[in-house]
């Protein structure tokens, strides 16, 4: 069976990937900061029938990020790393001339930095694999400019910048920047709690990030919705 790494995955759209992808057979390596919360994401997994490795851990230790992918390697492999995990840096958002540094430093540190060191660990276990793919979740922000989104939208444009990168130096991946586009996360609602809005579950972008895996389009920068129009 194929293995995926996700992080971030005890709610939200990491949760929501991670049964996605069980549903299709995926043995999983998931990591969250949160024990309890992982572990309740696990047992809702494993009940697919796959194999399923809980870490808890911040992505920001190379130790746990080893962990990961030596967890992967038990089970087979690297397919697929989704680095899913998210530091907004403020919390709720402000405008950069409140943003703190060191919230700033956090949200690079978590978006950007963990996810290229996850990348430089399990590359050779995805330069083995038969159809290797990496997924960094986007965001709006990082095309865009909203105000009290700069230290987040800027994180993101950043790992954008270094999956395009990563495309080009590794053509045997494929490396997908994907904004899942607005949604019912504990995220956002810590970046802008007083904003009631109705927006869908994070479940309902998941067949857009499934589509991803069974065209492998090229390398790139990609909307969810717009995934999804041709999933129907």
């Amino acid at each position: 069976m194929p293995v995926a790494i996700i992080t971030g995955a005890s709610k939200g759209l990491g949760r929501a990937l991670a049964e996605g992808l069980a549903a299709r057979g995926w043995d999983l390596v998931l990591d969250a900061r949160t024990e309890r919360v992982l572990k309740e994401a696990a047992a809702a997994v494993s009940a697919y029938g796959t194999r399923v490795e809980a870490l808890p851990g911040d992505v920001t230790d190379a130790r746990h990020r080893a962990a990961l992918v030596a967890a992967a390697w038990k089970l087979g492999g690297v397919d697929l790393l989704v680095h899913n995990a998210s530091a907004l840096g403020a919390e709720p958002l402000v405008r950069l001339e409140e943003l703190p540094l060191e919230g700033l430093r956090w949200a690079l540190e978590v978006n950007t930095v963990a996810a290229l060191g996850l990348v430089q660990e399990a590359l050779p276990l995805l330069r083995a694999a038969p159809a290797p793919a990496v997924v960094t979740v986007s965001s709006d922000a990082a095309a865009e400019a909203y105000g009290t989104w700069g230290g987040y939208g800027a994180s993101k444009a950043a790992v954008d910048q270094l999956a395009a990168v990563l495309a080009v130096e590794e053509p045997g991946l494929r490396v997908w920047a994907v904004d899942p586009g607005d949604m019912a996360t504990d995220l956002y609602a810590s970046a802008v709690p007083d904003d009631g809005d109705p927006r869908p579950a994070p479940g309902s972008v998941v067949p857009g990030f499934l589509r991803l895996l069974d065209e492998r389009p090229a390398s790139g920068r990609y909307s969810a919705p717009t995934l999804l129009e041709g999933a129907r």
